[in-house]
């Protein structure tokens, strides 16, 4: 075959490859934007009310389950592209020459933008460890997404106060830097799942030659389905304990043990929240009714930011990707940071 009828070829593959990329983009999007909108009309064509407990948890296990994997695919695909596409040793420079401080406040600035619960900022948090961005950076990141939640922000505005909504913001802001800051001082990379490290992405960035867009491509998929085949067991477990503990507060247990006169109450409401799986517009009416029945701001705050930040299907999930003892240090370390807040916004609120 001739030089020209093998250019002719490449650009034939080049075009079809962009075509396909254009529409499973579109396919993407229509599934995204259709997924809540299937199940509502299922729930409604049925008859069933949504407001019970039963039929809410079988709509939010399957609503999340394909809402997250939605994400894993799409972004792990687009993060592969972007991995195959771009140098990833000067995008690793150009943060090291920016300092920790820049790469850290970055993190935390992506994650407010990313309207993401403590499950769904998974499948990015794994883009980013993949493309070799500081570990302390993509767990910035990690904390950020769900605990800097802009709607959050706006409904504790409506609720408790503008100057209120600040103070949240900017600790919510200052506790994902300061951990972020903390595990630098460590070597963390040794906890991270090999799952994570290794991959075609990578394989295909050894090699001196350009790869083509149909090599990146195909790396980028053959990676996500690797991914995505190893964690999805992973996902459906973690979202089924979320579907039923979902939105499940019991207002009695918090005025009972963390009223305002419980020294401990920033610790009980700080723990109790981790289980409850719930996001900022689902968790601040409760916040608020709590407030109103007296107890303290920061206890309040405190139940609030846990309740956001973490949950059990998010240690579910992460375990596939962080090995026991960092899982462990991340927890642990939230915990202790929300409830340090927790303790200030008492003492100064």
């Amino acid at each position: 075959m001739s030089g020209s009828s093998r250019s002719g070829v490449a650009q034939d593959r080049a075009t079809w490859v962009k075509l396909m990329l254009v529409a499973a983009a579109a396919g993407w999007a229509l599934s995204w934007w259709a997924n809540e909108r299937v199940w509502d009309a299922l729930v409604e064509w049925f008859g069933l009310d949504l407001g019970s407990r039963p039929v809410g948890a079988v709509h939010f296990f399957f609503y999340d389950t394909v809402k997250i994997f939605l994400l894993l695919l799409g972004l792990m695909f687009a993060v592969g592209m972007l991995r195959a596409s771009l140098d990833l040793e000067r995008a690793r420079g150009f943060l090291e020459g920016r300092g920790l401080t820049a790469g850290l406040v970055l993190a935390v600035f992506l994650g407010a933008v990313t309207p993401f619960c403590s499950c769904s900022s998974i499948p990015l948090f794994i883009g980013f460890v993949a493309a070799g961005i500081p570990l302390s950076v993509t767990l910035t990141f990690l904390i950020a997404s769900p605990l800097v939640s802009e709607i959050a922000a706006i409904m504790i505005g409506d609720q408790f106060g503008w100057g209120i909504a600040v103070a949240y913001v900017a600790a919510g802001s200052a506790i994902s830097i300061l951990i972020g800051w903390a595990f630098s001082r460590f070597d963390l990379e040794r906890w991270v799942e090999d799952l994570v490290k290794t991959g075609r992405v990578a394989s295909l960035r050894d090699g001196d030659t350009k790869p083509t867009l149909a090599d990146r491509v195909d790396a980028a998929l053959a990676e996500s389905k690797d991914i995505f085949s190893d964690v999805w067991k992973w996902v459906l477990l973690g979202v089924g304990l979320g579907a039923v503990i979902h939105g499940w507060v019991p207002e009695d247990f918090f005025a009972r043990y963390a009223g305002p006169d419980d020294p401990f109450a920033v610790v009980v409401a700080t723990v109790a929240g981790i289980p409850l799986y719930v996001n900022g517009a689902g968790v601040v009416p409760v916040g608020e009714a709590l407030w109103a029945k007296g107890m303290s701001l920061g206890t309040v705050m405190a139940f609030m930011m846990s309740s956001i930040a973490l949950s059990i299907p998010q240690a579910v999930m992460l375990r596939r990707v962080l090995k026991p003892p960092l899982l462990a240090l991340y927890f642990g370390a939230v915990s202790v940071g929300i409830m340090a807040l927790g303790f200030l916004f008492n003492l100064f609120g």
